[in-house]
């Protein structure tokens, strides 16, 4: 994508336009429809009955939701990008009015994936994200060498191409476990059994949860508006850096989080506190050596990085080094953003989903009040710093109300000093790699 766009007024408007359905995405569908729902299934005694109608009713306010933005999708583009002239928000919209029906698919896609993790398979919604990337760079590999106006409705027609090759690996899943027989069911006795008390139950813990697990995601979204008002390629460095950003985060800190939701809450369900908080100490120390090396070695090793991933064709080695400064200042807010995902588990499996609100409201003003602070005398760079300062009010708070005697018990360990000395000597060795690898890359 950096090959075929670089970091130019189309990128940036398809980055815009890919943002939206991203934002509610992680919002409604992966962030609080999963940390209020799976509780709530785990606890009702219809759940054949309560899924079908959790599902029905989001799919037909969803739905909506689309066809309004597909209707009118200016002032929807608008309002992500307060910086830009009509005359470019008139271009972004219809590849906005397309994008947006990826929110409807990935919500199906998350609706049948929590199903799947309350029977602990994961394997299924890990492998599946790649069908998305899959059809993105199918459609590049088609039209790499077009304008870079049907480069963007490409890859916008690919992200829906995406969304629906995801739903049917999910179903073929779902099948094999035998829950597709549960959705008939619900379906089947919608009617005859009254699960009114669970939905609002649900919707208790799902109007909270929008805002606690939403922080990173508005603040992006903030931070993306602000960006319209920098020059022209900060939106696509934002998003270039994020995705790097993302990876370990992804790959470390949110599956390991989607591991232990259901096996924490079904254990507090229980009353079995001593089992939860064990898994939490295991995980706590893989997290903080796991995503500590990679937070040193995101900051060390970001030229390296950057250039590795994206430096060819229309992306130049200028537009390398503001990724660079972007990514740097995103991957100080690692590790607290991983480590706070962890904890907060302890918060929806225990139902405390207005606490996690409160804690998220209090970051993300810490994150948009640094933002405007940063972003005239940093650039780009000072908004990803913005919201790493967020981050770490977030992960402080979590703690604090998660309970500061059970962390401080986690980390008066030898492996606090195993950890000292492990990213010392991780971030020596970088250094030195680092020359080397800049001797050859800019030599």
């Amino acid at each position: 994508m950096a090959s075929a766009l670089g970091a130019s007024i189309w990128s940036d408007m398809f980055f815009v336009a890919f943002k939206l359905p991203n934002l509610f995405r992680r919002i409604f569908a992966e962030g609080a429809f999963t940390q209020a729902f799976m509780p709530s299934f785990i606890a009702s005694k219809h759940k054949g009955v309560f899924a079908t109608a959790i599902l029905l009713r989001f799919l037909l306010f969803l739905a909506s939701f689309s066809l309004l933005i597909t209707l009118f999708p200016e002032p929807m583009t608008k309002l992500l990008a307060w910086g830009w002239t009509w005359e470019v928000i008139s271009q972004t919209a219809p590849l906005t009015a397309i994008n947006f029906w990826y929110l409807d698919l990935i919500f199906i896609v998350t609706f049948l994936a929590t199903l799947l993790q309350y029977k602990e398979h994961f394997a299924t919604t890990a492998m599946s994200t790649a069908l998305l990337n899959i059809s993105m760079m199918f459609a590049l590999w088609l039209y790499m060498k077009a304008q870079p106006q049907t480069v963007a409705y490409a890859l916008s027609i690919a992200v829906l191409v995406g969304g629906i090759l995801q739903i049917i690996a999910h179903l073929v899943a779902l099948h094999h476990f035998k829950l597709d027989r549960l959705l008939l069911g619900g379906w089947k006795y919608r009617k005859s059994k009254k699960v009114q008390e669970e939905i609002r139950h649900f919707k208790s813990l799902f109007l909270p949860g929008i805002l606690g697990n939403s922080t990173p995601q508005i603040s992006a979204f903030v931070d993306t508006i602000l960006a319209t008002f920098l020059m022209t390629g900060s939106v696509s460095y934002l998003f270039y850096a994020n995705r790097i950003f993302q990876l370990p985060l992804a790959i470390i800190a949110i599956a390991t989080a989607t591991v232990l939701f259901p096996t924490v809450s079904k254990a507090l369900k229980n009353g079995d506190e001593s089992k939860a908080y064990a898994n939490l100490s295991q995980a706590f120390w893989l997290l903080a050596f796991l995503l500590g090396g990679a937070m040193v070695g995101g900051i060390v090793l970001a030229e390296p990085i950057v250039w590795l991933l994206f430096e060819r064709g229309k992306f130049t080695e200028a537009e390398t080094l503001q990724t660079v400064f972007v990514l740097q200042m995103y991957m100080v807010g690692l590790l607290p953003f991983g480590l706070a995902k962890l904890f907060s588990l302890f918060l929806y499996a225990s139902h405390r989903h207005k606490k996690a609100a409160k804690i998220a409201l209090i970051s993300l003003v810490t994150s948009v009040s640094a933002s405007l602070v940063l972003m005239h005398p940093f650039g780009a760079g000072g908004l990803a710093l913005a919201g790493s300062i967020g981050g770490w009010v977030l992960f402080g708070f979590t703690v604090k109300e998660v309970g500061s005697r059970r962390f401080w018990q986690i980390v008066r360990s030898k492996r606090l000093l195993y950890l000292a000395g492990f990213l010392i000597f991780f971030t020596l060795l970088c250094e030195g790699l680092n020359t080397w690898l800049m001797t050859l890359i800019r030599a």
